[in-house]
């Protein structure tokens, strides 16, 4: 089954997912961290904090104290450490001129720069990319590696870059030569639905049965 297939199929099963679910790119920037080893559900909660007390904004993180940041992170777990690293991709930020400056620059060199603060991973870097910049970069989670491992399409141990790169190139080669707005919005609405299979249906445990997948997938029999 081709890279493409596969979104055809959870497009059909699911249709658009709206993604990123954020009023601002700040706000897609502050979910990305949170998001890290927790439910989008319980950042909301979250990010709710940080409205109500009228804080979503870079410079009024960073003026607050660790612990009172920390404190309205408590409902996306891990907190003290995610407002340590939310301080940090502040700074970060605004020492860049924000995000007027930071659009400007060349995809790479924001990745680059992204990785480099302290906390911000991979992942983390891409999200922010794809859903706050709009820059075509395809986001690799531990959904993608469920599933697509499952289908045989990847080795689900496969450092993060070469699963990046495969599904960037591949995707690529089935559209053929296409703007990079075209390449922004399957790679948004791809993730999406990647991340809604990997939760309802091919979870840990997957629900075989109920699968958009199931007829070319090696894995099914296992799990009837």
């Amino acid at each position: 089954m081709r890279f493409l297939t596969v979104y055809q199929r959870l497009f059909r099963a699911y249709g658009p997912q709206y993604w990123w679910p954020g009023e601002t790119p700040f706000e897609v920037i502050v979910g990305a961290v949170l998001t890290q080893n927790t439910a989008w559900s319980n950042v909301e909660k979250a990010l709710a904090n940080l409205k109500a007390a009228e804080v979503l904004d870079a410079e009024r993180i960073i003026a607050l104290s660790p612990q009172r940041l920390a404190h309205w992170l408590t409902p996306s777990g891990y907190f003290n450490i995610k407002a340590q690293r939310l301080r940090n991709l502040c700074a970060w930020y605004l020492s860049q001129g924000a995000f007027q400056q930071l659009r400007r620059w060349h995809t790479k060199r924001l990745r680059k720069a992204l990785l480099s603060v302290n906390g911000v991973g991979f992942e983390t870097a891409d999200d922010i990319l794809l859903y706050a910049f709009k820059r075509p970069v395809f986001v690799i989670d531990a959904y993608t590696r469920r599933i697509f491992a499952r289908l045989g399409l990847v080795d689900h141990t496969a450092p993060y870059e070469h699963l990046r790169q495969l599904f960037q190139e591949t995707l690529t080669e089935g559209q053929g030569a296409t703007s990079r707005q075209r390449q922004v919005a399957l790679y948004n609405e791809y993730h999406a639905l990647i991340v809604i299979h990997g939760k309802e249906i091919c979870r840990q445990r997957p629900r075989c049965a109920q699968c958009c997948l199931r007829a070319r997938c090696p894995a099914r029999s296992e799990y009837f």
